[in-house]
């Protein structure tokens, strides 16, 4: 039987969940929230009450990151490595980042929008921080490191029966978007339970109970009813957060290319009663519902509202037992962990190491048997063979530094012939540069005189088709050329027909195109309108 022990750790907080695991069958064996002071000092707590010293822990990810990639479906495996790795140190020149600096991990998933294109969705997270966490865990049997986002899915095989929105409210926000039983979109939100949760804790002087007031607070969703005080409690600082992530996940389901049919809310704030029904009154054409862990079968003994508390960590443990997206761990086993764990390795009950001390005792006030003349022969074939290949090293080692010294030589020389080769070349770049401005000054005066020669020769065959087109008693009395393709005309009648007639003509004609007409001024007899278009 398969076990791990999934932790969500923000702030404040360990969401923790052991689960056992035989064939298709599921347990949750313990769980609960642990509140701490010192980081170091809740992961302890928490596994010395669950004993978990010798089973698998897998964790959450704190700041990890999210971008996502196009790319052409036909790529080899290889190929597409390369390719996603470019586009990632790309974007880390364009911030100033170091791409090293980051551990990276990636999804791929069908391009809703091209089917010739895969989506990637890529995850990074920083080095440094990431060694961090997994400091406070040098002690215990950590395997897995997961983004929560990532995870979440694992809670439920509903979420794969729809497509589906997952809204995981803890201290920040996460939105997963799945479509086609595949993750397609991750969104973090900044805003979450830690911005209304530090306002309780500042009047209350209590991060748990300002935790336990959020978990009793009621969402009433009825209009114009009136709240008593105690009712009200501290929804004015719950409700902004909820009403922005609300607005994010409307946004979310408009943008999306396929109908969205489930909306699932997870987290801490999915214990705020009536959540659900808040999110349904603004999302009319999907359903909303809280996140339940599908393989706990509810009985009158269980409270299933104690498991949906800690779905992060639940989720956490699943990827720990090998659901969900493969290859999202960023865990790694280092050479030097990887002979710690060989050194552990257990041979009839004792380990490789006190076996290795027995091979070597002997008791020597008996004679020796075979095997150990054995030994003894391997032993000084062993020291013989390390003399030998002790007296080549050293030759070796004479031998290379003599060529280091050449290559060094040979490497300042180099330099020096590329310096040389730069210097030209900087040179040449900068002739090639003051050619190419010159190339573009003249073509820029050519195409201003080109487009003179052409716009001198229009306006005379545009008085002329207006001509063509002016009615009897009409007059052209101011023409002008405001660019090099718009045209504005001032045009007096002593009828407003004779007016409407010209404009419907110069349209009609296509003597100008986008034409565009003022309210006719009259001015004693003469009717003045101001007419403008573009040149065909």
């Amino acid at each position: 039987m398969a076990s791990c022990l999934g932790l969500y750790i923000e702030n404040n907080l360990i969401k923790y969940a052991k689960i056992s695991k035989e064939k298709d069958e599921k347990k949750v064996e313990t769980f609960g929230v642990k509140f701490y002071d010192r980081i170091e000092e809740g992961i302890r707590q928490v596994i010395e009450e669950t004993y978990s010293y010798k089973i698998p822990i897998c964790v959450n990810l704190s700041e990890e990151n999210y971008q996502y990639f196009d790319m052409f479906s036909l790529l080899s495996k290889n190929d597409l490595d390369k390719a996603i790795r470019t586009e990632f140190e790309a974007f880390c020149e364009e911030k100033n980042f170091s791409a090293n600096a980051f551990e990276t991990r990636y999804a791929v998933t069908e391009d809703l929008e091209n089917s010739q294109n895969l989506k990637v969705i890529f995850v990074s997270d920083n080095k440094m921080e990431l060694n961090k966490k997994l400091q406070y865990f040098e002690k215990y049997k950590l395997t897995g490191v997961y983004p929560l986002p990532m995870a979440i899915a694992t809670v439920s095989d509903a979420i794969l029966q729809q497509n589906s929105i997952v809204v995981n409210i803890e201290q920040n926000t996460t939105i997963t978007t799945i479509i086609d039983k595949k993750i397609h979109d991750i969104k973090v939100l900044e805003q979450g339970t830690g911005d209304f949760l530090d306002k309780i804790n500042l009047k209350e002087n209590s991060f748990p109970k300002a935790y336990e007031m959020c978990k009793e607070t009621t969402i009433y969703t009825s209009e114009g009813r009136e709240l008593t005080e105690e009712q009200i409690g501290y929804l004015e600082e719950i409700m902004p957060i909820l009403y922005t992530i609300v607005g994010q996940v409307q946004k979310t389901i408009n943008e999306s290319l396929e109908k969205i049919d489930n909306v699932y809310i997870t987290g801490t704030a999915s214990l705020i009663n009536n959540i659900d029904l808040y999110f349904q009154e603004y999302l009319d054409n999907v359903t909303c519902e809280i996140l339940k862990p599908n393989f706990i079968k509810v009985t009158p003994d269980i409270n299933i509202k104690d498991y949906i508390e800690v779905n992060s960590a639940i989720a956490i443990a699943n990827m720990g037992l090998g659901e969900g997206v493969a290859n999202m761990n960023f865990r790694h086993n280092t050479a030097n962990n990887k002979l710690k764990d060989f050194l552990k390795l257990e041979i009839g009950g004792e380990s490789l190491r006190a076996k290795k001390g027995k091979l070597l005792t002997n008791d020597f006030g008996q004679p020796l048997d075979r095997a150990e003349k054995r030994l003894l022969n391997a032993v000084a074939g062993f020291l013989i063979l390390l003399i030998v290949y002790s007296a080549f090293s050293i030759v070796l080692k004479n031998g290379f530094e003599d060529k280091l010294k050449e290559a060094e030589i040979s490497i300042q020389n180099s330099k020096k012939q590329i310096a040389l080769a730069e210097a030209d070349d900087n040179a040449i770049k900068e002739m090639k540069n003051n050619y190419i401005t010159k190339i573009k000054n003249l073509d820029e005066i050519s195409r201003r005189i080109d487009e003179k020669n052409r716009v001198r020769g229009v306006i005379p065959g545009l008085l002329n088709q207006i001509m063509n087109v002016m009615p009897k008693g009409a007059k052209l009395t101011y023409i002008e050329n405001t660019d090099t393709e718009h045209v504005k005309i001032t045009v007096e009648s002593p009828t407003y027909e004779q007016i409407a007639y010209l404009i419907s003509s110069i349209k009609n004609e296509g003597i100008l195109t986008n034409v565009l007409s003022t309210n006719g001024q009259k001015t004693q007899d003469m009717i003045s309108v101001n007419i403008e278009g573009e040149l065909p």
